[in-house]
């Protein structure tokens, strides 16, 4: 099979399709909840900035370095000497970390798609209590989602068995259907913005009547709107299946900046659209504003342009879930076993260790609401992804320091370097934030360990 098939425009697709994915349906609800109109816009641009420094470090190392390909992992063992130990052991920790946030990520992907269905299915936000036991509850609606969940992600599985390329195309339609879909969203409820519902623009209240500064709502929801960017790096993680380098920066670039219009435009709509005592407790936030212009009729139109949207990611995440240890078992600091494909080309033992991983992770719905599991998933995948950031932007550095790439280029050295740098401190800032909450690091912090303890185990594989 020909590696090199994967195009600009389905590279961009997949950056897109995996970043506006659940984060769209239901970031709005979450961010009126943690900041102010301002508060919201000013984390969307300064994420949006940072987000777009990480940008450029992908797209410049797949031009300087297009001989490194097979993901974000690659920059990190690339940092040590090849063959040494800490090369070694930097390329695995990276994989690990990266690896975890994708499953992770998968189940806040596939939980938005069962939440949006309830829009067609009441009855799966049904509270009927089926089983109680201490703190664990479980309604038919919790049984019903996850029931639906686990379809989905095993659904997606048979069919990413028959092909990359195959699933990379339906993911480029989904995502041509989205755009389109959300274009239309933004041009119905334009008109109908009610500007009361952004006041007070800058201020914040908490439940419990404490008053949030603005730098202090920008620092809680920055964490938020990060988790929308991730995937930006997707077109790296396929580097190896890409035609050319440069395909690769100009997917990452254009669909960040897609990325960027949408969720701006979204944002700011729904808010304008909603009243904030009703937004923070919606669970499809965006059928919610679209009901308000067109009634339900509108409604059950966006919910079903959801659940295009949210399969078509749903097949991006596990795509890129899979080919992260698959491309890392191949560069020799990853279970052997992982590198194995099947007769289409798909790594397939990846792909089933990946989905038996996500339907553990799936059984916190069954006691938890799609909401509580969104947004705590979505915070620990959030810092989970940044490792491989800093890492890149690290390496970059490393680059531009020993200064071989750039001879006669002074200028060209100078702004990639402020590059790199800005990288890695907008990367560093967002760990700070979501890691201020304890539950969250001890739980990141345990999932470091566990790969930790596992790199022993792993090594003695490889020999």
């Amino acid at each position: 099979m020909n590696k090199k098939q994967l195009n600009v425009w389905v590279l961009t697709s997949l950056v897109v399709g995996n970043m506006v994915g659940s984060a769209i349906f239901m970031t709005p609800s979450t961010l009126a909840l943690e900041a102010s109109p301002a508060g919201s816009l000013l984390a969307w641009i300064l994420t949006g900035l940072g987000v777009l420094f990480i940008a450029l470090v992908y797209g410049i190392l797949s031009i300087k370095r297009p001989e490194i390909s097979g993901g974000p992992q690659i920059y990190a063992k690339s940092l040590f000497e090849e063959g040494t130990e800490r090369s070694r052991l930097m390329g695995y920790f990276v994989t690990w970390g990266y690896y975890v946030a994708n499953f992770i990520g998968n189940v806040a992907v596939i939980t938005t798609f069962t939440g949006y269905l309830s829009t067609f299915f009441p009855v799966m936000n049904s509270t009927l209590l089926l089983y109680k036991y201490g703190d664990i509850t479980v309604t038919l609606g919790y049984l019903l989602n996850f029931l639906v969940s686990s379809a989905l992600l095993w659904f997606v599985f048979a069919f990413i068995l028959k092909g990359i390329q195959g699933a990379g195309k339906l993911n480029l339609m989904a995502t041509v259907a989205k755009v389109i879909g959300f274009l239309l969203f933004i041009l119905v409820t334009l008109f109908v913005i009610q500007t009361q519902y952004f006041t007070p623009f800058t201020e914040l209240q908490t439940a419990k009547g404490e008053s949030v500064g603005l730098f202090g709502q920008v620092n809680s929801a920055a964490v938020t709107t990060m988790w929308a960017f991730i995937g930006v790096e997707s077109a790296v993680v396929f580097s190896a299946r890409a035609k050319s380098g440069r395909d690769i920066k100009r997917a990452t670039i254009m669909g960040l900046l897609i990325a960027l219009f949408i969720y701006i435009a979204i944002t700011v709509l729904v808010m304008g659209t909603l009243p904030r005592h009703e937004l923070v407790h919606s669970s499809k936030p965006l059928v919610d504003a679209l009901s308000q212009v067109t009634g339900h009729a509108g409604g059950y139109i966006l919910g079903l342009l959801a659940l295009i949207s949210l399969f078509g990611s749903s097949i991006g995440w596990i795509l890129l879930s899979a080919e992260v240890p698959y491309q890392s078992a191949k560069q020799g600091f990853f279970l052997k076993s992982f590198a194995k494909e099947n007769k289409n080309g798909t790594p397939v033992v990846a792909l089933v260790v990946t989905c038996l991983i996500g339907q553990l992770f799936l059984l916190s719905i069954m006691s938890n609401s799609i909401s509580e599991v969104f947004t705590f998933m979505t915070t620990l995948a959030t810092l989970s992804y940044l490792i491989p950031y800093i890492f890149a932007s690290l390496y970059l550095l490393k680059i531009v320091l020993s200064g071989k790439d750039y001879l006669h280029k002074q200028k060209e050295r100078f702004s990639d370097g402020i590059i790199a740098f800005i990288a890695t401190l907008f990367s560093l800032w967002i760990i700070k934030a979501g890691s201020e909450d304890l539950r969250t690091f001890l739980y990141g912090l345990g999932m470091i360990i566990c790969g930790l303890v596992l790199y022993p185990f792993i090594k003695r594989s490889l020999k």
